[in-house]
C-alpha cells in the first residue's frame, strides 16, 4: 500500500470537521475532547486571537501545547506579525497553521513558505500544512499570488473576534469563487469554511462543497458525540449530493 503524506491523508478525510476547541468547557476540557473519540472527528481547531488583529483575546501557544491529544492540531492564527510567532506554535505541536492574508499582505507568500520549512514535532516525516484565511471583506481573488504554495484556504463566514454573529449570505458566492480559483491552480488545495456554523445551516453549508468545516459551539452545546457524528454525516451526504 502506498504511504500517504500528511496532505494526502487530510484529503482522504474530506469532507470532514475541525472542532473548535475554544467553545469547549475548559473546566472539563479533557472529558469534552474524549467525547469526540469514536465519532469520526480527527481534527481539533485552535482559534488564536491576540486582541490586536481582532477584538478578542483567546489562547496562545502554551495552551495548544498543554492539550495532549491524538487529534490533528489545526491552529488558526488571528494575530498581527504571524511570522514571528510561527515557531512557538510549531513547538506546541501544530499540524496545520493558518495565517490571515490581512495580517501580512505584503509578505504573505514568504510567511507561508516559512511555515512549510518547519519539521512537525509530532512526526518528523509529517509536514506542516500551511493555510491562509480571509475575512468576509477580503476578495477571494487576492489569493491568486499564493496558490503555488498554500495547502489550505479558509473562507471566514463571520468577522473574527465579535460575538453573536450570523453566517453571512455572501459566503456561498465566495466559496464558489474559491473553488474556481483552486481548480485553475491545478493544485490540491483544501477548502475550509469557518464561522457561524450551526445545526440550522450545516446542511446548506455542506452543499457549498467544503473540504473542512470548522464548528465549535454547535458541537459542544448538548450531546457532543451525537452532534459531531451528525455534522460529519451531513457533510458526507452533502458532498455526495454536490458531486451528483
Amino acid at each position: 500500500m502506498v504511504k500517504l503524506n500528511f496532505h494526502q491523508y487530510l484529503r482522504s478525510l474530506t469532507p470532514t470537521l475541525s472542532v473548535g476547541i475554544t467553545a469547549a468547557n475548559f473546566m472539563h476540557l479533557e472529558d469534552e475532547i474524549k467525547k469526540l473519540e469514536n465519532t469520526g472527528v480527527e481534527i481539533l481547531h485552535f482559534d488564536v486571537m491576540d486582541g490586536v488583529f481582532c477584538p478578542e483575546m483567546t489562547i496562545g501557544a502554551s495552551f495548544v501545547k498543554k492539550v495532549k491529544t491524538k487529534f490533528i492540531k489545526d491552529v488558526h492564527l488571528m494575530v498581527v506579525e504571524p511570522f514571528n510567532k510561527i515557531n512557538q506554535f510549531v513547538k506546541a505541536g501544530a499540524d496545520i497553521i493558518t495565517i490571515h492574508y490581512e495580517a501580512c499582505p505584503a509578505h504573505i507568500h514568504a510567511v507561508l513558505q516559512e511555515i512549510k520549512k518547519f519539521e512537525n514535532i509530532n512526526d518528523p516525516e509529517r509536514e506542516i500544512n500551511a493555510g491562509v484565511a480571509i475575512n468576509p471583506g477580503t476578495p477571494v481573488e487576492f489569493l491568486k499570488g499564493v496558490l503555488d504554495v498554500v495547502d489550505m484556504i479558509t473562507i471566514l463566514a463571520v468577522n473574527p473576534g465579535w460575538e453573536n454573529q450570523s453566517f453571512l449570505k455572501m459566503t456561498g458566492e465566495k466559496m464558489e469563487k474559491a473553488i474556481s480559483l483552486i481548480n485553475e491552480s491545478q493544485r490540491d488545495i483544501l477548502l475550509c469554511i469557518d464561522g457561524g456554523i450551526t445545526k440550522e445551516n450545516i446542511v446548506d453549508v455542506s452543499h457549498m462543497a467544503p473540504d473542512i468545516v470548522v464548528a465549535g459551539r454547535a458541537i459542544f452545546e448538548g450531546n457532543i458525540s451525537e452532534n459531531a457524528s451528525m455534522f460529519l454525516d451531513i457533510l458526507k451526504k452533502g458532498r455526495s449530493k454536490a458531486i451528483s
